[in-house]
Order: structure tokens, then sequence, then C-alpha cells
């Protein structure tokens, strides 16, 4: 596969890949039609090599007898005042592996989080490398060293205060992070063993990680205000701990009459509850349609991104009554357009989606200053739903229906009953 660059000078340069090797060269003009031009009898050239339709003369390489057409003489007289080009780089892989990816392939959030293992991954192994090279023993290297960094965020020594540069310390990066950021480098190295610029398996079998801790199971309300207010803790590891809060069924239904009589626009309760009555993860939310909701056959349709990978997939949930009801009212105020959570701003004609920006801050403004602003964010109520669900004792397969398929860990998270039907079950047994 070959494509055009056009350089800050103006001149087009090919980039090409030929026996597993990339190569960069100018083609001496800045009118993009001559490129497109060179371009096509290039590929066409490359393409015939690879098919065996025509063999490489000897002391030619294969760049310079592409680039003239297959004429061998011209090609002879180039190869031998040129230098074969290095190796892929780490960086000149990376930026390739970005500009393969076509547009919508990944959420905009995973993109991004990409790019930060990128520069973590050139940072410590350096933009040179050469990617060939890479082995086990260069990602224990790499694991080794990013577990002496610590986190640019700072971790208050004691609760109740705000942390700071001076207070606070720096903790450790975690073998979660340093996982995931491997992960990453693996899915580099699968797509380049594709072109192939790479062969075999991605070497990361029998890396040795930092330990681990395990997270906190979820729990209510009442279960973490007591650990906290038994003091010796963090700032960090109170988040934690509100990081795995579930609500209860009233406690639910509290905060959405909390929500009702206290928000400043009229999308955010319906958004509130279908959150909790449905389970849906934020960008779901966001990415729902009006036409999504069958009143009539009292169930929505939610969009899934994360469940089948690399391919849009759908999971339906039944429309409970609070929920159809809501939902009903808030149509009937709707600004316009196929988003079922929109707005209309000033100045514009029509109804705008709501961002995942503005839905974080709509989050935490209507609930700020409230008994509800612990709650984190928008997966605290899905948490809920599961949690309500499994305490009920409905079977997994019809909630894995309900929320979209997730990992075995998350299962056993909340796969948990609340504290006194534990306890009323234990009582029953032994009394």
């Amino acid at each position: 596969m070959a494509s055009l660059q056009q350089e800050p000078t103006g001149v087009f340069h090919i980039v090409i890949r030929i026996r597993g090797k990339r190569y960069k060269r100018s083609l001496s003009t800045k009118v993009e039609s001559k490129a497109v031009a060179r371009l096509e009898e290039i590929q066409e050239s490359a393409d015939l090599l690879k098919r065996g339709k025509i063999q490489l003369p000897e002391n030619v390489s294969a760049i310079d007898y592409v680039l003239s057409n297959g004429d061998p003489a011209v090609a002879k007289t180039t190869s031998q005042s040129n230098i074969e080009p290095k190796c892929l780089t780490l960086e000149e892989a990376f930026n390739d592996f970005f500009d393969a990816i076509p547009n919508g392939n990944i959420e905009p959030e995973t993109l991004k989080m990409l790019h930060i293992h990128k520069r973590h991954l050139l940072r410590i192994l350096k933009p040179r490398f050469d990617i060939a090279k890479l082995t086990g023993q260069s990602l224990q290297y790499y694991v080794k060293q990013r577990a002496k960094e610590t986190t640019q965020y700072f971790q208050d020594r004691t609760s109740g205060n705000s942390p700071t540069k001076n207070e606070g310390v720096r903790t450790l990066v975690t073998a979660t992070t340093i996982r995931k950021e491997i992960t990453t480098l693996g899915s580099l190295w699968r797509w380049a063993s594709t072109i192939p610029i790479v062969s075999g398996a991605f070497p990361s079998r029998g890396l040795r990680y930092p330990k681990t801790t395990e997270k906190p199971p979820f729990q209510t309300w009442s279960e973490i205000k007591r650990q906290v207010d038994l003091g010796h803790l963090t700032s960090r590891e109170v988040e934690t701990l509100w990081d795995c809060l579930y609500l209860r069924k009233t406690e639910v239904d509290e905060l959405l009459e909390y929500v009702k009589e206290n928000q400043n626009h009229d999308f955010i309760y319906p958004m509130f509850a279908m959150a909790a009555f449905t389970g849906a993860r934020r960008s779901e939310i966001l990415r729902s349609q009006r036409s999504d909701f069958d009143f009539d056959q009292k169930v929505v349709t939610i969009r899934e991104r994360k469940r089948v990978k690399g391919r849009n997939s759908t999971r339906r949930v039944p429309l409970t009554c609070s929920l159809n009801q809501i939902m009903t009212q808030w149509f009937e105020l709707h600004p316009g357009g196929l988003s079922t959570f929109a707005q209309l701003k000033s100045g514009r004609e029509c109804a705008m989606p709501i961002t995942r920006d503005q839905a974080q801050s709509h989050f935490r403004q209507t609930l700020k200053g409230s008994q509800w602003d612990r709650i984190k964010g928008w997966h605290c109520l899905r948490h809920s739903f599961i949690s309500n669900l499994a305490s009920s004792g409905i079977d997994q397969r019809i909630i894995d229906d309900f929320i979209g398929n997730t990992t075995e860990e998350m299962r056993r998270r909340y796969r948990h009953l609340f504290p006194d039907v534990k306890q009323a079950a234990i009582d029953k047994v032994f009394g």
C-alpha cells in the first residue's frame, strides 16, 4: 500500500512498503495531479513485484526498481547512489498505526488514551527503537522502569484535606496501568505483523508486573460512610471507596426525586432516569436516539460500542413504568432532532445533542452541595441498577443481557447482596 505526503515545502513524497520495509521517497513535484499519476505507476510496479510477475535484478534495491517503473538500468544506477533506508522505528510504526485506523473505529476517549500510552512507550523505549527487535526483555525493561515512576496526581496524607503539592505524595504507577500500556503496544505489534513489518507472536508471555491491590467490592452508602468516619484513610482511599458506591432502590428513588426538583434543564431528569432504570453507560445515553424508545412494546434499544469488537451492536432493555412515563413527558418537551437528549441554544435554529463534557458538568452541578454530591458520576447509577437486580436474585444471564457482557472480575464485584439480605441468609441457617 502506497500513500502520498506533502512536505511543508510543497514537494510530494511517496510512502510505500515493499517486502516488509517502509520507504519514503521524493517525487520531485509540487503538482498533485503529477504526484497521483506517479503514485499509481509505482503502486502498479510494486504489485507486479509482489505477485512475482517481474523479477528483481541483481544488485538493485526493490524501492529503486519500483521507482524506475521496472527499468533495470535506471534502477541499478539509482541503487548505487542510494543507501538503504533504516529499519522501521517505534515512532514511525505508531504513526502508521494511527493513520491506518478508520474514522469512527475507536471511541474518541479510547483513542485519546492510546496516544497517552504511546507517549510513555516512546519516552522509555525511545522513538528510534527498532520495532522488529522488540523482545520480552525489552518489555520487562519497560515494566520495571514504569513501575518506578509516580503518577501526576498527588495523594493527600490525611483525609479531609484537599491534596496539595506541599502536603501530598504521588502514588506509584499501578500494574493495571502498565498492563494497559503493554496491551496498546501489543495491538501495534499485531497490526504490524499483517503488513508485515514484524513476525511471530507478541513477546509478552511471562512478563512480571508489580503486585496489584484488588478493588473493593461495591458497597452501600452506610458501609462506606462507616469506614470513612473511622478515619485514618488518605483522601485517595476515601475517593476509592466512594467509587464503589451503589444505591439501594429507595435511595435511587430519593435521588431521582431530588434531581427532578433541582434540575436546571428539562433533559437532566430524564437522563438520570435512563441511567438508573436501564444501566446504560454515559456514552450509550448520549448516543441514544428518540427512535430507540418503543413505547408500544415497552423496550428501549441501547446502542453499544464495547461488547462486540470492531462492530456496533445493540441490546434491548424493558422500560419500567416510571421510565416509560418520564420519557413520554420528556419527548413532549423535546426541542427536536434525532438525539434523545438535546438542548436548544441561543443563536441556533436546531437543537444540539448533549456532549460528554456537558453531561458530566450537569451531573456535578445538579448534585453539588446536596447530600448526593459524593456520587462520582453516571457509572454509580449503572452499578446501582446491576446490584439491585443481583440482590433480588435475578439470573446473571438476564443481567448480562440487560447491561451487555462484562468481565468475570466485574461480575464478581457486582454479584453480591445487600448486607441485611446476607445477614438474613446466615441467620436462617445458624440462628
